[in-house]
């Protein structure tokens, strides 16, 4: 039986080497040049493979475009930020991108983005809390303020978001209101376009709306009735 792996070869070539096969005997009997058998003799572990030159892609001509929205997001409102699908969705759109894939966009923006925050200075120590989810366990629920520009004028809006921790599904809903009203509808039109309600907690970002008092230095929060009634309908539970 061949050895497996490369290293494996080398220890193979050098015990037999050892036990008094010549250089030509270690060719035929492992299938290898007289170049192989002379590395495997002069150091049991193998060179690394050199690294080639990464090959041209056709998304090169777009990179410059893509390091151009990472960068306008580290200044911009976090919920405003380039999504890998905005940024495809602006490729295809505005620069007739048509030859391009989102797989190649993703896998781009996926290195490029950290690399970015890095040289601005903004990077963070690489650390890391893994996290484990259930399908269907768990959700996120944000519902904070958003720039739109509409008929021609910048106007602030309020996007209600709800999102499975486990599969990353997310239904997004906008409303010129922030009352507890549109954060009941929100709720309502998420838990129907995913077809049902987390089995586990549910963690909320801004509960603003659903909360009637926040006690003292504790920052305990007291919740609104209608909350309280409407979560209890659904079988929410809140966190």
């Amino acid at each position: 039986m061949l050895p497996k792996s490369k290293v494996d070869l080398y220890a193979a070539i050098r015990r037999d080497a050892k036990a008094g096969l010549s250089s030509r005997a270690l060719q035929r009997k492992y299938g290898v040049g007289f170049l192989t058998v002379q590395k495997a003799l002069s150091s049991a572990w193998p060179e690394p493979r050199k690294k080639l030159p990464p090959r041209a892609t056709r998304l090169d001509p777009y990179k410059p475009l893509i390091d151009e929205m990472l960068r306008a997001d580290l200044d911009a409102p976090r919920k405003q930020r380039h999504t890998v699908k905005r940024i495809f969705e602006r490729l295809l759109d505005e620069h007739g991108a048509d030859e391009i894939s989102y797989q190649m966009v993703r896998g781009y923006v996926a290195d490029r983005r950290e690399e970015i925050r890095v040289q601005a200075g903004r990077g963070v120590v690489e650390a890391f809390v893994p996290q484990t989810h259930k399908p269907g366990a768990e959700a996120e629920v944000d519902f904070g303020d958003v720039t739109v520009r509409l008929a021609g004028e910048l106007v602030t809006c309020y996007l209600f978001a709800f999102r499975l921790s486990y599969s990353g599904k997310a239904v997004h809903r906008i409303f010129a209101s922030a009352g507890q009203e549109a954060f009941f509808e929100g709720h309502v039109h998420a838990l129907n376009v995913l077809g049902g309600v987390p089995t586990g907690k549910v963690r909320y970002d801004n509960l603003r709306a659903a909360v009637a008092q926040v006690l003292g230095f504790s920052r305990h929060r007291v919740e609104a009735e209608r909350w309280t009634a409407f979560r209890s309908h659904y079988g929410l539970e809140a966190l």
